[in-house]
């Protein structure tokens, strides 16, 4: 099962290489125990927090798109940091409307990019506690 979760995150491009990396860090011992688990609840904290943060940002009467813009590209880098591509290919759509300083557009965009967030964060926790079954019961 987590196999098959893994291998759909690749084929829908939800997650890139760079995840597979983490992962092969993980698998082999390089990074110590946990370091997959340890990046992902970082993302998802950090990621959760900036878009709360555009939100607010957005929901002003005249949004400052100079910091909407510094927040979306910290959300780039953490998606970047687990591989959540899809998230990362939200955020540079996301760039278009602010240089266009398109209010509807970006909360367009931020809908977009919430939903991807989502979808991405689902799995990873879904895979985390496939893993913490598989831990439980041990190899058989």
């Amino acid at each position: 099962m987590l196999n098959a979760l893994v291998t759909s995150m690749f084929a829908t491009g939800t997650v890139d290489e760079y995840f597979q990396y983490l992962q092969s860090m993980d698998e082999d011992g390089s990074s110590g125990p946990g370091l997959v688990t340890e990046v992902i609840n970082l993302f998802i904290g950090n990621a959760n927090g900036i878009l709360n943060d555009i939100a607010g940002l957005l929901n002003e009467p005249v949004p400052d798109f100079d910091k909407v813009d510094d927040l979306v590209h910290r959300l780039k880098g953490c998606s970047y940091s687990v591989g959540a591509k899809k998230v990362n290919l939200s955020c540079m759509h996301f760039n278009q409307y602010i240089e266009a300083r398109s209010k509807e557009g970006c909360l367009m965009a931020l809908a977009l990019l919430r939903n991807e967030f989502c979808d991405v964060s689902n799995k990873f926790q879904t895979m985390m506690q496939l893993e913490q079954q598989i831990a439980a019961y041990g190899p058989n």
